[in-house]
């Protein structure tokens, strides 16, 4: 099993500054793709930002040049730093992780999530 703990959420004025980490840890072969996502009450989960093995990153277009992801792979870590921030990024925000695990099985593990909230 794959566990992720996330951390780095709280409660933020519009336009400052949080960074979100997340830790995997368990058994782990190998991690590739790495992501964060965020869900808003009632509203779907959606896709924030991903990172894969190699270091290639995508975006949601709504927190383009405001977020950035980035990953440790030796700590086994993927971080978000989030600039910017608006009332509409209010939401709880998952960290998720897929790959191998010592099984040579693939795993798509989640965290618990962490609730990050904008507002004056």
């Amino acid at each position: 099993q794959v566990q992720l703990v996330e951390s780095g959420g709280g409660l933020v004025q519009p336009g400052g500054s949080l960074r979100l980490s997340c830790a995997a840890s368990g058994s782990i072969f190998s991690i590739n793709e790495m992501a964060w996502y965020r869900q808003a009450p009632g509203k779907q989960r959606e896709l924030v930002a991903s990172v894969g093995s190699g270091g290639s990153t995508n975006y949601a277009d709504s927190v383009k040049g405001r977020f950035t992801i980035s990953r440790d792979n030796a700590k086994r870590m993927v971080y978000l730093q989030m600039n910017s921030l608006k009332p509409e990024d209010t939401a709880n925000y998952y960290c998720n992780t897929r790959g191998l695990s010592r099984l040579l099985r693939d795993y798509d593990s989640w965290g618990q999530g962490t609730q990050v909230t904008v507002s004056s």
